[in-house]
């Protein structure tokens, strides 16, 4: 199909195309340009009637389809707390593609979320990027796993404290990842090392580390307080980990050694209160004080914690405090993807990439403004008259 007569924000090297189409086939995007000159015909027409169009919106950290909507014990998947160590687990054998929260993401044009496990545990499990729209999660999936998730700070302290069992401490914790990390590094030589009959038992928690260490996945360190983000970025430095600073709520404080450090943020909730110590420093402005010194940014939900639907709020929100209004569309558009590595799938409107659109009347982030359309993989989910 190719949708014409439309207003194209491509979050990209092409800029803003004042009149312009998008010709989708199957679930790509095959051309985007101007009308004038263009020749259309022999397709599926869509009339967009000037409406402005940007690539689907990407939350980069949440629990969606694990953490289920109206549900307790019977829908939480997200923290196996029988023991701190986990990343063995896969949020692929977790997520609920039926749970309602998904229609809630598409109808306001969110199309990718990455979600997981955690964060009761030093390390929670693994971590994917799927698209939101689909019956079937194994069909939904753009990378598994993408990350490991970690936690640092005051959530694994609560948990195993209430269970007399280590970590009591931040330091019980930060020894149990390295641990962990160390065990895994020395079995991956052992592998690489030893003849096929001397090759080490057989240790599953260590093979899904052994990506981690080759930088094949990410490290997602969820770290509130500044003290902690250190400890991460401390850890990751040792094991030359590619990580990726998950919450990072007191990162306005340390903004300088986040620069120095080149280190990646996921920055939210903000649209919260401050529901426990850690969350002290909390203030929407983090995003502008972050993104205004340079430091590489998203804007996430951490849904259910705030609602999926209300990313877009989020980052009008940012933009009230302070955040220029086009750093903050890319810090839920081509900036998320980049962080994450999927700017070359998703992130902006440009061909060869996948076919996730949304439509609106107006500003996106004004708070009056619902999608009038939206595109996921090629599919029109949404298509308000």
């Amino acid at each position: 199909m190719i949708i014409y007569n439309i207003k194209v924000n491509t979050m990209d090297t092409e800029g803003v195309i004042e009149n312009g189409y998008v010709h989708i086939e199957k679930n790509k995007i095959v051309s985007v340009g101007a009308m004038e000159g263009s020749e259309l015909s022999d397709f599926r027409m869509i009339n967009g009637n000037g409406l402005e169009v940007y690539p689907g919106f990407i939350d980069i950290h949440t629990h969606l389809g694990i953490f289920e909507d109206g549900l307790t014990f019977e829908g939480d998947d997200g923290n196996e707390s029988s023991e701190p160590v986990t990343p063995h687990l896969r949020a692929l054998d977790a997520v609920n593609p039926k749970d309602r929260c998904f229609k809630d993401a598409v109808s306001a044009g969110i199309t990718t979320v990455i979600t997981g496990p955690g964060s009761s545990n030093p390390i929670a499990g693994q971590s994917l990027a799927i698209k939101t729209h689909g019956n079937r999660i194994d069909k939904m999936v753009l990378k598994a796993p993408i990350a490991i998730k970690f936690a640092l700070g005051e959530n694994p302290k609560t948990i195993y404290n209430e269970k007399n069992q280590m970590p009591y401490t931040r330091m019980a914790t930060a020894a149990l990842i390295r641990e962990a990390l160390e065990k895994a590094k020395q079995y991956m030589i052992n592998k690489e090392t030893s003849s096929d009959d001397e090759q080490p038992d057989y240790d599953m928690k260590c093979e899904c580390l052994i990506p981690l260490l080759k930088r094949e996945i990410q490290a997602h360190f969820h770290a509130h307080r500044a003290d902690d983000i250190f400890t991460a970025i401390r850890i990751a430095k040792e094991f030359n980990l590619d990580y990726v600073i998950i919450h990072g709520t007191e990162g306005h404080l340390i903004v300088d050694e986040l620069v120095e450090d080149n280190a990646r943020v996921m920055s939210g909730p903000f649209l919260s209160d401050r529901s426990k110590p850690e969350l002290l420093n909390l203030t929407p402005k983090t995003p502008a004080i972050l993104s205004n010194k340079g430091v590489v940014m998203a804007i996430v939900t951490d849904h259910p914690v705030i609602p999926i639907q209300y990313l877009p709020l989020c980052a009008s929100l940012a933009v009230r405090e302070g955040m220029d209004k086009y750093e903050a569309m890319k810090a839920i558009t081509i900036g998320a993807a980049k962080i994450c590595g999927l700017d070359n799938t998703i992130g902006s409107i440009k061909a060869g990439k996948d076919a996730d659109l949304v439509f609106f009347e107006g500003d996106p982030l004004n708070i009056n403004n619902k999608p009038k359309m939206v595109i996921c993989s090629g599919e029109l989910i949404l298509n308000i008259k």
